[in-house]
């Protein structure tokens, strides 16, 4: 395995300071109970914590909108015995010595395995959850503006929460992806248009709307993705004037970090033009933009998330990859998945060099939070 200190380097952006670049991806668990997060969800952050991440991006947790959710507990974000669990869970990682922002999310129309359904109408762009999929209603102007305020008034409860940053999730075919993406938005207003740049109007509002509640200083993160879950192989930037279309104006709406989600990060984004090892999606996002990134994608495991919903395991695997990556400036911050459900001392075990004391990831570990 090759040196590691670079992992560890501190990373510093206006009031967010990190002793390292290993950030706790988010991951939905689906384990607060009628949406309130509870002691469990704080001792279970606060382990990673302990365990040496520089910083902890919760689970989606959902804004104030009838049908924000795709599961039944999944964490709201908005309430006073909701906010009430949150700072708990913010307090108990930064009593480890952590850092922490939650990941702030509306899953639009998106479905679930198990048939869930939230006891409002789903809604999403335009009544659509995938190309020709139709699915809930298409929002209203009424509907939009309210969606907006309700994530504005979500950046402000995570900072009077006392996060240190927030991430706004963009990305895997949920809301804000849905009006990114040309299969389900087909809007002929303002939100629509046939080039991602039109498209991308939402988000730039919603974050606009962020940034004006929490002012200039607070950080601002925007987990963005190509794929999603509909369609594993959908691009929304299929060349790099496209991909500075989309997300440019988000960088200059208020997004201080571009959190690129792949299922491999070590995946090329334009191999015809850097070839096979070239820059991977945050690679390109931060060469494009000249903001920080956030890459992630089976960090330190040898097959993606996606089976592990299926019962697949995954093994261990070398780091050589990530560090060269890092060493070459790609970009900033690496995110960390299914290895810290498995193990939250990953980090230190990393940092010591005790990687034959790494583990597997058993995907019976998601059936608790521990």
């Amino acid at each position: 395995m090759s040196n590691t200190d670079i992992l560890f380097q501190p990373f510093r952006l206006k009031t967010l300071e990190l002793p390292n670049r290993i950030v706790m991806a988010p991951m939905t668990r689906n384990k607060a109970p009628d949406g309130i997060p509870g002691p469990a969800n704080a001792e279970y952050y606060r382990k990673r914590a302990e365990g040496g991440v520089g910083l902890i991006l919760s689970e989606g947790t959902v804004v104030d909108r009838p049908a924000s959710r795709n599961l039944p507990h999944i964490p709201l974000f908005h309430g006073e015995a909701a906010m009430k669990g949150w700072k708990a869970v913010a307090d108990a990682v930064h009593a480890a010595g952590g850092k922490m922002g939650p990941q702030i999310w509306h899953t639009g129309s998106t479905r679930t395995q198990d048939g869930w359904e939230p006891g409002a109408p789903v809604e999403s762009p335009s009544g659509l959850v995938g190309p020709d999929d139709a699915r809930g209603k298409a929002m209203s102007d009424a509907d939009i503006a309210d969606t907006i305020a309700a994530f504005a008034k979500a950046a402000l409860d995570a900072k009077n929460a006392g996060f240190d940053t927030f991430e706004i999730h963009g990305a895997h075919g949920y809301l804000i992806d849905q009006f990114f993406w040309s299969g389900t938005n087909l809007r002929t207003d303002r939100f629509g248009g046939k080039t991602i740049a039109e498209r991308a109007t939402f988000a730039r509002e919603v974050v606009a709307a962020m940034r004006t509640a929490v002012g200039p200083d607070f950080p601002i993160i925007l987990r963005v993705s190509q794929w999603k879950q509909q369609d594993f192989t959908a691009r929304l930037a299929t060349t790099p004037d496209e991909m500075t279309s989309w997300l440019a104006p988000l960088v200059e709406a208020g997004v201080d970090i571009i959190h690129a989600s792949q299922r491999r990060f070590w995946e090329p984004e334009f191999p015809e033009i850097d070839g096979e090892k070239g820059l991977n999606f945050a690679g390109w996002a931060k060469k494009l933009t000249g903001a920080p990134t956030i890459s992630v994608g089976s960090v330190g495991l040898s097959s993606d998330f996606i089976g592990a919903f299926s019962g697949e395991a995954s093994q261990k695997s070398s780091l050589d990859d990530l560090i060269e990556r890092m060493e070459r400036d790609e970009f900033d911050l690496i995110a960390v998945g299914r290895a810290l459900i498995t193990d939250a001392q990953w980090p230190d075990k990393v940092k010591n060099g005790a990687f034959d004391q790494l583990a597997d990831f058993n995907p019976a570990a998601l059936a608790e939070l521990v």
